[in-house]
Formats: structure tokens, sequence, C-alpha cells
């Protein structure tokens, strides 16, 4: 599969219900204790201010790290690289209306991450966007649009769906609902994650591609699941490991689950990418760069 079908709306993987671990406080004093005092606070508000402090932190520790990745001139550089991979061009811009099914059991995959019909963010992003434009030409696809999710039919999209993309690809409000998905679902996660991993330019570029690739899941195939794995293998730089050693491990971690899935599958976009990138010690991205991928050569000066 193109990516997973499972999303978690791009907020932050934190421990869920960690007042679950935190052991019961008892109802009362016990027999023949001394006096009673008040009772100490609830232990589910203590995990959950916890959870809250942790996560404040995190913000701060992500605040005070180099824009990197989200840099304007980076992050168009990272946009570049992703389109040469999902449509053979650096000219991203021109992927807006972008549509067609490549046969590998996620539907129509359309726009400018390679948002599908068959793994759920194709219909997140229209109905988000029919919230907010309930006129525009892809509303009516909606029923339909439930219907296929989690599968490649095409059943009640055909044949009208790919041009009324194409239509509303026009747009200047679809093309900004497009971006602003891609930032909500892949971008902010993959770079928040990398910079709390002591990850710079291609650590969070090499993120940013897994997501978009394997969706923010945290199965084993999923971005969470596989840098988990990753984790277990090699420390990240935050934790004291070698940047390179890490990204390396991540993307072995990666090439394995794509080949476990498919034997053939063309790992190029791994390999002749961002391997290539990794083992020039560019690990701030910087221009000029050439890669390879599914055979075709692609440079920006």
């Amino acid at each position: 599969m193109k990516r997973s079908a499972l999303l978690l709306a791009a907020v932050p993987v934190v421990a869920t219900a960690v007042y679950m671990l935190v052991p019961s406080e008892p109802d009362g004093p016990a027999a023949g204790s001394g006096p009673s005092v008040s009772a100490s606070p609830d232990p589910r508000e203590r995990a959950r201010e916890r959870v809250e402090s942790e996560s404040a932190g995190d913000e701060a520790l992500v605040a005070s790290r180099p824009p990197g990745l989200a840099d304007p001139a980076k992050k168009e550089l990272a946009q570049q690289i992703l389109a040469s991979a999902e449509y053979a061009t650096l000219r991203w811009r021109e992927t807006y209306g972008a549509i067609e099914d490549a046969g590998d059991g996620d539907g129509y995959t359309a726009g400018i991450v390679g948002f599908t019909t068959g793994t759920h963010d194709l219909l997140a992003l229209v109905e988000g966007y029919t919230r907010e434009h309930p006129d525009n030409g892809l509303a009516e696809y909606l029923p339909a649009l439930r219907e296929v999710d989690g599968t490649d039919s095409h059943e009640g999209l055909d044949p009208g769906f790919t041009a009324a993309w194409r239509a509303e690809a026009r747009t200047p409000a679809f093309r900004a609902a497009q971006e602003a998905e891609r930032d909500r679902v892949y971008f902010d996660p993959a770079v928040r994650m990398a910079k709390l991993d002591g990850l710079g330019p291609l650590g969070q570029f090499v993120y940013y591609d897994a997501m978009v690739r394997r969706g923010p899941d945290t199965g084993p195939d999923g971005f969470y699941g596989l840098r988990e794995q990753a984790v277990r293998k090699a420390g990240t730089p935050a934790r004291g490991g070698d940047e390179k050693e890490f990204l390396e491990t991540f993307l072995d971690v990666r090439r394995a689950a794509l080949l476990a899935k498919d034997a053939d599958a063309d790992t190029s976009r791994i390999d002749t990418l961002q391997r290539r990138f990794l083992r020039e010690g560019n690990l701030g991205l910087a221009t000029p760069l050439t890669w390879q991928v599914y055979g075709e050569t692609f440079r920006i000066p």
C-alpha cells in the first residue's frame, strides 16, 4: 500500500491514558491511622498535568531549534524533491490537479502529496474543504468517497470525479486547502518529530517523505512504527546517538518494510535519493543536489 489508512489527525503522538498506569489511591485513611488529612490530588489529574508539562517542554525544545526544513527556501526544496518521487517532476505546483489510479491498491492518487481515495486522506481533505466551501465541485462525490474509503474501488466516482478534481484544482481555495492539509497531516508533524529527535534538514526530509508514503500510523508499517523500530536499534542524536548512523538505520528499517510487502519493489526513493544525500554527508540538504529516483535523474543547482 502507498500509505497506511489510519490517520492520527497530525497531532503529536503522546502516551494516552497515562492515568491507567498510576496506582489508585486508597479511598480514605486506614483504620487506626492518625488524623485525617486532605485527600491527595486525583492521580488522573497528576497524569494529565505531567503530559501537559512534557508537551510544553517539547514545544519549547522545537521552538529553540533552527527552522530547518520549515525555512521557506528549504520547504520549497523539500516539495520539489518529494514531487520528483511522486510525479517525476520538480514543478510541484503543477500537481494540484494531478489524478490517476496507479494500480497500487489505493484507488485514485491526487494532488501535491498524492492524497488517495483508498487511504482516507483524500476524503479528509474534501470533507474539510467542503465545510469551508460547501458549493465546491467535489462535494457531490463525498458519499461515494466515504463508501470507497479504504479500498481501490471507483464506484460512484467514475466517470466525473477526475474531471471535477482537475477543475477544482484550478481554484486558489482548493490549492490552499491542499497545502494546509499537507502541512497539518504530514509536513508539520514530521518536522516536529525530527527536531525532537535532534535531526537536521536531511533527517527532517527523511521523516517527511516516510510520513507521506506510510502515513502517521503507529502500526509496524506506519511512520511512527518505523521510527520506533529504528530507535530500538540506534540512538537518536537527541539521546546521544550519531545522526548519520541513526538515519542509515531508519532507512534500513523503511526499506525492509517495503520489501517485506513486495520483494520486487523499487527502492530507489530510499537508495539513490535519500541515502545518496546521507552518504555525501549532506545533512543540511544544501544545494546543489543531484539524485535518481525510479530511473530518472534530477538536479537542483
